[in-house]
């Protein structure tokens, strides 16, 4: 006897490899739902903590309304090969947008891999699920000259 049953017919069925549950089948792969969220073209200079949008303004976030993508992705193309560092931060908000705390919880930290005129592919975040409500992505050049950078992010449902 399973703990698992169907109805098949008018009769209570038991889950078995002959008798497995019903699916409908969506495809041979699940398909996922992708929208663009974010296209810009960046300077990326020395400044600390500038994001994405060209904010220096820590509190502000480069994306906003995220609450319902399991996943961003960001790609990007790097006009210059100077070494640039990056960070990923998140936080949830309420109802009406505002943060639930203070500050930012973050995801990611890196050096953005590849050189000059190269492009590049970032997940936020790297494992699991994300769902938050706000994303700030800041790029600062750590040596060199300032360069462009390139970023379309898509969030993946």
């Amino acid at each position: 006897m399973s703990l698992i049953g169907w109805l098949k017919g008018n009769r209570l069925v038991d889950v078995t490899a002959q008798d497995p549950l019903p699916v409908q089948q969506q495809g041979a792969v699940a398909t996922r739902t992708a929208d663009t969220l974010f296209a810009n073209t960046t300077t990326v200079t020395a400044d600390a903590n500038r994001d994405l949008l060209g904010s220096t303004a820590t509190e502000l976030p480069t994306l906003d309304g995220c609450m319902q993508y399991r996943k961003l992705v960001w790609f990007y193309f790097r006009g210059g090969g100077e070494s640039t560092n990056y960070r990923v931060l998140a936080r949830a908000t309420d109802h009406n947008g505002a943060p639930l705390g203070t500050g930012w919880l973050l995801l990611a930290t890196g050096t953005l891999p590849g050189e000059a005129n190269t492009w590049g592919r970032i997940e936020i975040p790297a494992s699991g699920d994300g769902y938050y409500d706000q994303y700030r992505i800041e790029v600062q050049r750590t040596a060199g000259n300032n360069y462009t950078l390139t970023s379309k992010i898509v969030g993946v449902r």
